[in-house]
């Protein structure tokens, strides 16, 4: 079975699984003046995410989901506007900042480009209405892997730094987006006044996900990690994996997104199934509409021929390939797909 229903379904390899049982432990919820824990392991990590983002600090969390709801908490108060675009992950799959049962935030909508990216026009005008935030998602994960490259990220940053307003950049697969553009993850995310990404993903740690940001940030930060219960305790069991994945699999990133793009050319021209965005990295979104069939059953197709997706939006299945699918596994996969195509 050739599984590309996400990148979260990497394995460990023994090598990075070996890092546990040598790793420093200590109470990560023991905090000093800083709201720093005293697990070695935990504070190494935050350290080495810091610097490879040049920012000042970095806080661990055990999901994305955690790691974006706080730091948006930390920027916003319920009641306040937020700048987003409907499609982010952030509004469509963990939904907590914006529910009116926790977080009480304000959707403030933004139009984007006919390429998926945001409007800067649109931005202008409602950075006008003072929102407490601007939501940004590299690589944009429902627009099919879509990546804004280093230029763009500066031109909207500092359009919402110019208005007093702070950016927040979802940045769980940004390791494909800057292999994708030929930068640094610390180039692409320069503007950014916090970022968040993920570990468990292209990176292929079993868990957990980091924010990096300033350091006055980081303190009321970690205030929210608690309030939301994300103390952790002997967090270096968490941690020690994904540093070695920081270390050793960041090219992972680069391989993953010339798989897809082998996946899509090995599909050639397809019958009734279309791909509906350009592919830049790991992602490739299939529009299932022409084939007469619900997403569900097109992934339930494809999975009797060996082959499992998942449905996402409406008329639509995704791929994800990861560093656990080989360069003939992504081929394969193709050519169930273009067979089935062939047959609808």
């Amino acid at each position: 079975m050739i599984d590309l229903r996400s990148d979260t379904l990497t394995l460990p390899s023994p090598e990075m699984l070996n890092t546990i049982l040598s790793a420093p432990l200590g109470d990560d919820g023991r905090a000093d003046k800083e709201g720093r824990g005293e697990d070695p392991s935990v504070r190494l990590l935050e350290d080495t995410a810091a610097a490879l983002f040049e920012k000042e600090a970095a806080v661990f969390f055990f999901s994305g989901t955690l790691g974006n709801t706080s730091a948006v908490l930390t920027w916003a108060s319920p009641g306040q506007s937020v700048l987003m675009e409907p499609l982010q992950h952030i509004v469509r799959s963990e939904e907590a900042v914006f529910s009116p049962r926790f977080g009480q935030l304000k959707a403030l909508p933004y139009q984007v480009t006919a390429d998926g990216k945001p409007d800067l026009n649109s931005l202008l005008q409602l950075l006008k209405q003072e929102p407490a935030l601007l939501l940004l998602e590299n690589t944009h994960n429902f627009r099919g892997g879509l990546c804004l490259n280093a230029e763009e990220t500066d031109q909207i940053c500092l359009a919402a730094h110019e208005a007093g307003v702070k950016v927040h950049l979802d940045g769980a697969r940004v390791f494909n987006a800057a292999a994708h553009h030929k930068v640094s993850v610390a180039r692409l995310t320069k503007g950014a006044d916090s970022v968040m990404f993920c570990l468990s993903k292209g990176l292929g740690a079993p868990l957990g996900s980091l924010v990096v940001c300033n350091k006055e940030f980081a303190i009321r930060l970690r205030e929210t990690r608690k309030l939301l219960g994300g103390t952790l305790r002997q967090a270096g069991i968490a941690a020690a994996p994904g540093l070695y994945a920081l270390k050793h699999q960041q090219n992972n990133a680069q391989r993953d997104n010339e798989h897809a793009q082998l996946f899509v050319e090995r599909l050639g021209k397809l019958n009734k199934l279309r791909v509906p965005h350009k592919v830049q990295s790991n992602i490739v979104m299939l529009n299932t509409e022409q084939t007469g069939m619900s997403p569900a059953d097109f992934c339930q197709l494809c999975l009797l021929s060996g082959l499992s997706i998942r449905p996402v939006l409406e008329g639509m299945v995704r791929l994800v390939f990861h560093m656990d699918i080989r360069r003939e596994q992504a081929l394969e996969a193709a050519d169930i797909i273009s067979k089935i195509d062939r047959e609808l």
